[in-house]
């Protein structure tokens, strides 16, 4: 079983030309055509996308959960730091009775029946 892979433009735009699988001196199990139109090589796996090891893609996992541990770490201190002072502004607020700047009291009886005209 082989698999032919046609020639492509790879990412310098230089024409490769194509190639059967299993290459010659290459793996004997490397029999499909893999990769995507900037990038092509033979592999053991038709569903194979990378050609990385998988070693590659752990360093890159951990390095990814790092970062996202350090962005959760300090987003929860910036929000436990606004709680704190936001308690704070509430908590030494004067205790006195807020002035709305309206009089709420009720009109005289006198005034209460006369019109303004």
């Amino acid at each position: 079983m082989s698999a032919e892979c046609s020639s492509y433009l790879n990412a310098d735009k230089v024409l490769v030309s194509g190639f059967s699988c299993p290459r010659t001196g290459g793996d004997a199990r490397a029999v499909y055509c893999c990769g995507f139109q900037d990038v092509k090589y033979c592999c053991d796996d038709p569903h194979s996308f990378f050609p990385y090891e998988h070693s590659y893609m752990w360093w890159l996992s951990v390095g990814a959960l790092v970062g996202l541990s350090i962005a959760a770490v300090v987003l929860f201190a910036f929000i436990i730091t606004v709680c704190v002072l936001c308690y704070l502004f509430i908590s030494t607020k004067p205790r006195s009775k807020l002035d709305t700047g309206l009089s709420l009291q009720m009109a005289d009886s006198e005034t209460r029946g006369t019109s303004i005209c």
